[in-house]
């Protein structure tokens, strides 16, 4: 089923699990796939996989890597898999985004499907994957990016072009707070993000330039974070309302409705008085503001003392308790102050 017609004659096709942009002619191309990954100026098609099984609960890759797995995947959409690129995700293509943004002559679209919420990471986390020793079958949660433009790019183009792709998927992220899963730090990405990006070298508009001074990097930069957060919404619900919530906010730094309710006590209405105190306008701005201090001293922007007493203020003005902070700042300012809000949220429930 055709969903896309690009202005170069290409066109985009959704199967059950699969999304394929197939080329009306030449088309340079730099990915991340594994299969025909890298710069390349042969293929005739690229692809997105949903490589989950009918029943959503696992994914299962049909050969030993995640190469080989993609030429069997392009074989079974009738790709002939020296000419086709691909890339893998847990997303459902039914929840994929396109979006295009025009200036003049040229137009950027993006084509996205994402998951950020089982594998969203922080550039830098910890990890105990390494090769040979890890399995190539890759966890869930995944943004994956097919990034089409219509005008010609040379090589180094197109690097840049991806460069500035990746810039805006991890600015819509942090204008979602997407939380990571493996540290206490906003994600830039998850684990296993793939891109294709795709140039016309028989176009007649040549473009030399991608990053945020030039206006294909404008239209990049556009078109991705728009699709990047639709893609997001569609798949999760991600959106800024669900991070309307304090969990949402200072999830990141181990507070849940969990750990709150198992501190708290035992009383019929406590899980309903903490969805409304989690709703609270007010609240969440100042929890906000909290988890901004923690952040800005764990990268060193703000030194203990000055922590602790904007922390101080920040306590009072949402009714809290903050006493139980120490008079002097200590070695555990962050664990202190993260240990002062969760007295105040319990004392707000009694």
């Amino acid at each position: 089923m055709t969903i896309h017609t690009f202005s170069s004659g290409d066109v985009l096709e959704r199967y059950e699990k699969s999304l394929v942009i197939r080329f009306a002619g030449p088309r340079n191309v730099l990915s991340t796939a594994p299969h025909n990954g890298g710069y390349t100026e042969n293929l005739k098609y690229v692809f997105n996989q949903d490589c989950k099984t009918d029943s959503g609960k696992e994914q299962i890759l049909k050969a030993p890597t995640y190469a080989e797995h993609i030429r069997v995947i392009a074989s079974e959409l009738g790709l002939d898999p020296l000419y086709a690129c691909g890339i893998i995700t847990a997303a459902d293509m039914l929840n994929a985004c396109v979006v295009t943004e025009t200036y003049a002559k040229t137009s950027v679209t993006a084509v996205v499907t994402g998951g950020i919420d089982v594998n969203g990471g922080r550039v830098g986390d910890p990890t105990d994957q390494h090769e040979p020793e890890v399995s190539e079958n890759p966890p869930a949660g995944t943004i994956n990016i097919m990034l089409h433009i219509n005008a010609n790019l040379p090589a180094g183009t197109l690097a840049r072009a991806l460069v500035t792709c990746t810039e805006a998927k991890t600015a819509a992220l942090q204008e979602l707070l997407a939380p990571s899963v493996y540290s206490s730090g906003i994600a830039t990405g998850s684990g296993t993000d793939s891109t294709i990006i795709i140039s016309n070298p028989e176009s007649a508009v040549y473009l030399t330039w991608a990053g945020k001074h030039a206006k294909l990097g404008e239209l990049i930069g556009r078109a991705v974070k728009t699709a990047v957060k639709e893609a997001l919404f569609l798949q999760t619900g991600l959106c800024a309302e669900s991070q309307l919530d304090l969990f949402s906010r200072i999830g990141r730094y181990g507070v849940t409705k969990k750990s709150i309710l198992s501190a708290a006590l035992d009383s019929a209405d406590t899980n309903g008085k903490l969805d409304l105190l989690a709703k609270q306008e007010n609240l969440v701005v100042y929890t906000s503001l909290f988890v901004h201090l923690l952040d800005q001293l764990q990268w060193g922007l703000i030194g203990p003392a000055a922590a602790y007493e904007a922390a101080r203020t920040l306590l009072s003005c949402m009714g809290m308790d903050s006493s139980c902070l120490p008079k002097a700042c200590t070695k555990e300012t962050e664990a202190e102050m993260i240990s002062a809000y969760i007295h105040g949220i319990l004392s707000l429930l009694e």
